[in-house]
């Protein structure tokens, strides 16, 4: 069983008052003990309330209970309120086929929107979406643009990808420097292959000098 989201974040972004978060606290925390009609039940009560993290996560047991169509009318609802993971979680129902069909248009959507929202997560489905021209244009200018917001936002697997478009002059102009730069925040951040292409760039750099 998958557990339900508690997030304070969510609460920096949405008005909420102190007894909403105790009570979806109380939800979540049933949902741990397997009590999931309890958990339910306050979910329910929140979402009348207005909680959008209470929809997501109505989605969430819909979604564990086999009912995707219900799991996507709930994240839908949490979505359109503003609320950033169901988004990602809803380009992900898409994405997957997990509604009946594959909607890849409809994935590039809601990963749109999470990513102008801030989320890393949809920055670099959206980025893939455009470098490999899956529900979107194939467009490596696009692609660079979002990988690049993904690895300021601490993805490792973009600052990789950023530093080989760099390197190979995909989607920007080449440019050693700067996939050297990014080459080095990935291995700093713990990507297997970044230390190796490091040296390479290192000693290609200097023999260019």
């Amino acid at each position: 069983m998958r557990p339900l989201l508690f997030a304070l974040c969510v609460f920096a972004c949405w008005p909420a008052l102190a007894d909403d978060t105790a009570a979806l606290e109380a939800a979540v925390q049933a949902h741990e003990r397997g009590d999931v009609a309890g958990a339910r039940q306050a979910l329910e009560a929140l979402s009348r309330q207005g909680v959008p993290a209470a929809d997501y996560n109505l989605g969430v047991i819909a979604l564990d209970a086999g009912q995707p169509a219900e799991a996507a009318r709930w994240m839908e609802r949490a979505a359109r309120a503003g609320f950033v993971t169901a988004m990602v979680g809803l380009g992900r129902l898409h994405d997957t086929g997990r509604l009946g069909r594959t909607d890849l248009l409809q994935a590039q959507r809601w990963f749109t929107l999470a990513a102008q929202a801030g989320s890393v997560d949809a920055m670099v489905e959206v980025g893939t979406a455009f470098y490999l021209g899956r529900g979107a244009v194939r467009d490596r200018a696009a692609a660079a643009h979002w990988y690049r917001e993904a690895a300021k936002g601490g993805d490792v697997g973009a600052q990789y990808l950023l530093a080989a478009m760099y390197e190979g002059g995909d989607g920007v102009d080449a440019d050693l420097r700067l996939a050297r730069y990014w080459y080095d925040i990935a291995a700093k951040n713990g990507d297997e292959a970044a230390p190796s292409k490091l040296k390479e760039l290192d000693a290609r750099l200097k023999a260019a000098s």
